[in-house]
């Protein structure tokens, strides 16, 4: 049988071609033929599948055909990884296994075996491997999963689509749990081949049992062993059922008015829940309602209050949903039983006694009627006539009348109309009246003071006025003299009347009158009455005048005049006495014959005669009227006006102290009548506005106001008063204190040394008090603020400092001070110049300055002198004058106060002709001083002197000294040291190189050493010429003190220092109090002389150097083109000395001297707001300065230079 090779398998045929067939060492003695041949198999898709090939052929290849497609011998069998040979092939086992079998695996197979020598090829008979794909998913329509709604009773269609499947799945539908048997289903290609899919569909009509109940679709296949299902939820919409109306009790629709009706409507079922509302008579009652979802349940409770008017009305309940074809309701009919609401009695339950009385009941319409009968107390009345008429809401009215004859003793009784029914057998319903019966009072009388008796005016009576029986109760009403007893409105304080209510007790019935007797009470006649009867009562009042009058023949009047005054006392009882005063003086008068007068009392008059003065004006003549029965006094005054003219009272003030600045008042104390007119101050002739001015007003009563009073105000006040009776005048003065102002002040004040000056303040103050003066001296030390050795007296306004023998040490800063009490004191600031010859700044007996003598570097010499007045710099080259003319040199001069400075800068310096002695001579008007500065070569620095220990610790010592002479060139330092007994030395640099202070560490406590300081720059270093400068120490110990030294050890002094230069000038530690630098810290300089212990060196190097300078320039000679900021043309002084050596300005060289003016190195000029003329430096005259800060102050003024 020949091998099948399909034709679209080329590749597999070459790779068969290209490998070889496998070659099994089969033996060649073995039976050929197959002894396992394969079966048809199914499987499911992804299960695996062996089909089994068990040859006995030896020396043959044995592989697998699919469907006519060779796989190869090889048993891995490339190119499907899903394949592979299993089984032993020395036994002749080739089963095929397939894992994980898909659609493609459903195929025929046949297990082929090759020809050989020994042997025809062998073939297997074909099997199929069947492969079933389950379906995957279940389409259905409506979506699964979700929820639909219908409507019982209507048909609705549903599919199910299934997914691709081998063989084709079996649809059913599950509704409620139970198959539906009539459906419809078509199969159709899936979408590859092999494959189908399933479409069924069913048509659905639900009921309410289905609602919420599920709709399955199932698809079986032989591939699965349990269905897969989807499913949606019914969600069915039925109507509800009929409402239910629980009625509370047996008798429906009997209800009582006023019952409050609770009623529950239900309905059950329904999908949605019914919605329920309650009717009344058709109309809307309440759309309230709540719903049981569990149980499908809607209720609604009504709860209705139950009125007469709701008797007859339907009450209905409907229940609906929004499937609900019909509206279906449920009704209930109300019959309401209502007593009556109201029961009238008509007609007057008042009458006279022994009189009838008609009365009718009426009661309000009632279901069932009621009866009526009429109760007086406990006694039952007959009616005469009962009526019953039809009323509202289906109701009765009934109707009663009654009349009878009323007695005394039926009087307050009860007279009741009562309503009764069966239907309200637990209920009464009355209306009652009070029986009232009319009879007169029985007796009349007044309880109080006897009649006729005295009573003194202001006493308290309490009249009583008292009736017995009588219906209605007795108006018992109060008269005086006929006329009715009111109390006052509104009411008096005190109030004279008070009236009482009626009050009652038991048959008594009284009335109280309370009054406060008055003069109209005596002798009147009080009367009560209670109808016809009535009683009354009557008494004395004794009272003294109610006022007393007096009455005037005038009422202007002048000094001199005569004045007539009558008193009159009207009415009193008992009659009074008349008497007159004039502030508490006795008068004498003339008494008028008594009279009688109101209230049944008498009158009394008295006359008086006075003679005016201005003194009597203002003043009160009193008259009084004395009862002495009473004993009680009635007084009226009289006030005099007399008009006189103004009048100055002896407390007039005639002098007014005031404060300049301030305010004064100058008070006026005059009496006049009528009041002045007019006040009219005169102040040196001029006439003061009254309207007021700027500092000025005058106030209503005369008085001037004055304010920002100044000294100018000092002095005499001219008033005029005048009125229309006449003028007055008075001088008053005004006495203006102002504080201190200095007018002279000689500043500066010059004296010589060893001469006498006074220092004269002169101030302008008021008052002028002694000892207002005080002088203070200007100094930071306490020492130099003394005046121990000066003198302070004053006279008058001028203070002076008298100052003897004056000497260098008082030269300086002295504040005049004046204080009489007004502030602020005045201070006047002074200096005091003590003038001296120069003196040249002599650090050494010869000074130094590098440069390069190569015709291209500049140097600069520097000379500083003090002396006052000012001194003049001349300049020598080896003794002869220097021409300055020369454009080679060019000279500065600089003052600040009494420091005076000469800066000679030489251009294109030459060896040949500038190496040489430069002297520069100081002069003044007293004398005057040199020194010389020689101009040599650059070279080696000079060795540093002053080295000394500054501070020390067991394991580092602080190291102090001064720089040497530079030779021109930057210099740096260097520390050797030694510890003795231990070979070898140890060297550190000093850092920064320019510093003068070094920390020594990592020393050993308790040991000895030797320290050297050495100096260098480019050319050089200083050398240990004499071992250089150097110093022993000693480290203390563990238990030592650290800190700084007790002792300074000095550096050895170099040979050849002179005696000056060791012991230095006495002038030279002369201070002049005028300078803030001193001269000991000006020369802490880094270019230095040869070094010494005692004196500080004063080198300057010449490079780059550019000083801060003061103010004052004189002589100054710029080189050509410098007259502005053309940087690129300016010379001085930054670039002219950039070829001879740096900028090095140490710290305190320059420091105190030229501190007051800033001038950069690029800005040549002077600042315009800070130049001073030195000509006028001491021309300003100190007056009166205002306090200021120090540094506000103008530099000749600070106290600190002159």
């Amino acid at each position: 049988m020949a091998l099948r090779i399909p034709v679209n398998a080329p590749l597999l045929l070459m790779g068969l071609l290209t490998t070889g067939l496998a070659q099994l060492p089969i033996p060649a003695s073995a039976p050929r033929g197959f002894w396992a041949l394969p079966e048809n198999m199914t499987v499911v898709e992804g299960a695996a599948a062996e089909l089994r090939c068990g040859v006995s052929a030896p020396g043959s290849a044995v592989q697998w055909a699919k469907d006519g497609l060779l796989l190869g011998p090889d048993r891995r069998i490339p190119g499907f990884p899903r394949y592979r040979l299993e089984g032993d092939p020395a036994r002749g086992e080739f089963h095929l296994h397939i894992e994980a079998c898909d659609l493609s695996d459903d195929a025929e197979y046949e297990c082929q075996v090759s020809r050989s020598e020994t042997g025809p090829e062998l073939v297997s008979p074909r099997v199929i491997l069947s492969v079933l794909v389950p379906p995957k998913v279940l389409q259905l329509t409506p979506e699964a999963g979700s929820t639909v709604t219908w409507v019982a009773g209507q048909e609705y269609e549903v599919s199910c689509v299934s997914g691709d499947a081998k063989p084709a799945p079996d649809i059913t539908f599950v509704q409620s749990g139970q198959v539906i048997p009539d459906i419809s289903a078509n199969v159709n290609a899936g979408s590859q081949e092999k494959l189908f899919t399933t479409e069924a569909k069913v048509r659905v009509t639900p009921q309410s049992s289905d609602n919420g109940q599920l709709l399955v679709c199932e698809g079986s296949s032989p591939a699965l062993d349990t269905p897969i299902k989807v499913s949606v939820t019914m969600n069915v919409l039925f109507p509800p059922g009929p409402p239910v109306i629980e009625w509370p009790g047996l008798d429906e629709g009997h209800v009582r008015a006023g019952q409050t009706l609770e009623l529950l409507c239900m309905s059950r079922g329904g999908n949605p829940p019914a919605t329920l509302q309650w009717l009344k008579n058709g109309q809307p009652l309440s759309t309230a309602w709540g719903t049981e979802h569990a149980h499908s349940v809607a209720r609604s409770m009504l709860v209705m209050m139950v009125r007469p008017e709701d008797h007859g009305a339907r009450l209905s309940c409907e229940a609906h949903n929004s499937v609900s074809t019909k509206i279906q309701e449920r009704g209930v009919m109300l019959q309401v039983t209502f007593p009556p609401s109201a029961i009238t009695i008509l007609g007057s339950a008042s009458q006279s006694e022994n009189k009838n009385v008609t009365l009718s009941c009426i009661t309000k319409s009632s279901r069932p009627r009621v009866l009526l009968r009429w109760w007086l107390g406990w006694r039952q009345l007959q009616p005469t006539e009962e009526t019953v008429m039809d009323g509202l809401h289906g109701g009765h009215i009934s109707m009663s009348n009654l009349t009878f004859l009323v007695r005394r003793e039926d009087n307050g009784l009860t007279l009741t109309c009562e309503a009764f029914s069966d239907a309200f057998t637990k209920e009464t319903f009355k209306k009652t009246l009070t029986l009232n019966v009319k009879y007169p009072a029985q007796k009349l009388w007044i309880e109080g003071p006897p009649v006729g008796q005295r009573l003194r005016a202001g006493t308290r009576v309490r009249l009583v006025c008292l009736a017995i029986g009588g219906n209605p109760d007795p108006t018992l009403t109060w008269y005086k003299d006929s006329r009715t007893v009111t109390e006052p409105r509104p009411p008096q304080e005190p109030r004279r009347v008070q009236l009482g209510s009626l009050e009652k007790s038991g048959s008594t019935f009284s009335r109280e009158l309370v009054l406060v007797t008055g003069p109209s009470d005596n002798q009147a006649k009080f009367t009560c009455k209670a109808g016809q009867l009535s009683a009354s009562t009557q008494f004395v009042v004794q009272f003294p005048p109610t006022n007393v009058t007096i009455l005037a023949n005038a009422s202007a009047l002048r000094p001199g005049e005569a004045l007539n005054l009558t008193c009159v006392s009207v009415s009193s009882n008992p009659p009074v006495n008349l008497s007159w005063d004039k502030e508490g003086e006795r008068l004498e008068g003339v008494a008028a014959r008594a009279r009688s007068a109101p209230f049944r009392g008498s009158a009394a008059a008295r006359s008086v005669l006075l003679r005016m003065s201005s003194r009597d004006h203002g003043h009160r003549v009193t008259c009084r009227a004395h009862s002495a029965e009473l004993r009680e006094t009635v007084s009226a005054f009289y006030r005099l006006n007399v008009l006189y003219p103004p009048e100055f009272l002896g407390e007039q003030v005639l002098v007014v102290t005031a404060v300049e600045q301030g305010e004064a008042l100058l008070p006026v104390s005059v009496s006049a009548n009528p009041a002045p007119e007019a006040f009219n101050w005169t102040f040196r002739g001029y006439r003061l506005s009254p309207a007021g001015g700027p500092r000025h007003r005058i106030l209503s009563g005369g008085a001037l106001q004055l304010w920002n009073v100044t000294r100018a105000d000092d002095g005499l006040y001219q008033l005029h008063c005048q009125n229309s009776e006449g003028t007055a005048e008075a001088l008053v003065r005004l006495d203006v204190h102002y504080a201190p102002a200095i007018r002279a002040l000689q500043d500066p004040t010059e004296v010589n040394v060893g001469g006498s000056v006074d220092i004269v303040c002169t101030v302008d103050a008021n008052p002028i008090l002694p000892g207002m003066f005080q002088w203070e001296r200007l100094g930071e030390e306490e020492e130099d603020r003394s005046l121990d050795d000066m003198e302070m007296t004053s006279k008058g306004s001028t203070g002076r400092l008298q100052i003897r023998q004056a000497k260098l040490t008082q030269a300086g800063a002295y504040q005049c001070i004046a204080d009489n009490g007004v502030a602020p004191p005045a201070r006047g600031l002074v200096r005091l110049v003590v003038r001296f010859a120069p003196q040249v700044e002599h650090p050494t007996p010869l000074s130094k300055v590098a440069a390069a003598g190569d015709s291209t570097s500049s140097a600069t010499l520097h000379c500083r002198a003090r002396g006052v007045p000012n001194v003049v710099f001349t300049w020598t080259k080896n003794g002869v004058p220097l021409d300055l003319q020369d454009p080679r040199y060019t000279e500065h001069t600089y003052h600040q106060g009494g420091v005076h400075s000469s800066l000679l800068t030489i251009a294109n310096v030459s060896a040949a002709q500038d190496y040489a002695l430069f002297t520069c001579t100081a002069t003044n008007p007293l004398g005057s001083d040199h020194i010389n500065i020689q101009l040599v070569s650059i070279s080696r620095p000079d060795p540093p002197s002053g080295l000394k220990v500054v501070s020390m610790t067991p394991y580092s010592v602080g190291l102090e000294w001064k720089p040497g002479f530079d030779g021109g060139l930057p210099q740096r330092f260097q520390i050797r040291y030694e510890a003795l007994g231990t070979p070898g030395f140890l060297y550190v640099d000093v850092l920064p190189p320019q510093a003068t202070t070094f920390t020594l560490t990592g020393l050993q406590p308790s040991t000895r050493y030797r320290v050297w300081l050495l100096a260098s720059n480019a050319l050089g270093d200083s050398g240990l010429a004499d071992k250089g400068s150097q110093i022993p120490i000693t480290t203390p110990g563990l238990d030592q003190p650290s800190g700084e030294p007790d002792y300074q050890l000095p550096t050895e002094q170099p040979a050849g220092i002179s005696e000056k230069t060791e012991a230095g000038s006495e002038e030279d530690r002369v201070r002049n109090e005028y300078e803030e630098s001193q001269w000991t810290g000006d020369r802490d300089t880094r270019s230095s002389t040869v070094s010494t212990t005692d004196v500080e060196p004063y080198y300057h190097s010449t490079r780059d150097f550019s000083p801060q300078l003061p103010p004052t320039l004189e002589e100054v000679s710029y080189p050509r083109a410098f007259t502005g900021l053309e940087a690129e043309d300016v010379t001085f002084p930054g670039h002219l000395y950039d070829e001879v050596e740096r900028l090095y300005a140490p710290s305190g060289a320059w420091g105190h001297l030229y501190d007051e003016v800033q001038m950069g190195p690029y800005d040549p000029r002077w600042p315009e707001d800070k130049f001073e003329d030195p000509r006028g430096i001491y021309d300003q005259v100190a007056e009166n300065f205002d306090p200021m800060e120090p540094d506000s102050l103008p530099f000749e003024l600070r106290g600190h230079l002159v």
